[in-house]
């Protein structure tokens, strides 16, 4: 079937068989590399896109259901070659080390800041608790939600 989307802005029109995920058509198909392919069961984050504003996991939704919709990775967060705010505080903290990880943790904290859901501490952890980082231990990751969310707000 022909899918029609929305992808960091640009107009999609591909085929694409019912029983792909999100995740293998914007990887495969649309070239989204900054989608990583972690888990497949939805548990890790890696692979955290908005659609139509609202952080999912793309390896846990069928392409299909992405038909008409706003599509947006990481990559839409930063204009003119700089980086998203949240991506600089990440980076200057040191909460980044492999990487990988780090598509999923910036579309969620910035979907926590936006929803109030990165008040204290323990509530950020909360909103970070689907996205899995094996490098960093967190702490770093949570001081730059803080920063962000204290300097930028729900930019």
């Amino acid at each position: 079937m022909m899918l029609e989307l929305l992808l960091n802005g640009r107009r999609l029109r591909e085929p694409v068989e019912p029983h792909v995920t999100l995740l293998r058509f914007l990887r495969d198909q649309a070239g989204a590399s900054e989608v990583k392919y972690g888990c497949g069961e939805g548990v890790c984050g890696a692979c955290t896109v908005f659609l139509d504003a609202v952080a999912v996991n793309a390896c846990s939704v069928l392409a299909v259901q992405a038909e008409g919709a706003r599509v947006e990775t990481v990559s839409a967060f930063a204009g003119d070659g700089s980086l998203h705010p949240l991506q600089q505080e990440l980076i200057e903290r040191g909460a980044v080390q492999c990487g990988f990880c780090t598509p999923g943790v910036v579309l969620g904290s910035i979907e926590a800041v936006r929803l109030g859901l990165a008040g204290d501490r323990m509530t950020i952890r909360r909103s970070l608790a689907g996205n899995l980082c094996r490098c960093t231990g967190y702490g770093k990751i949570v001081e730059a939600v803080e920063a962000y969310r204290d300097g930028e707000g729900a930019a």
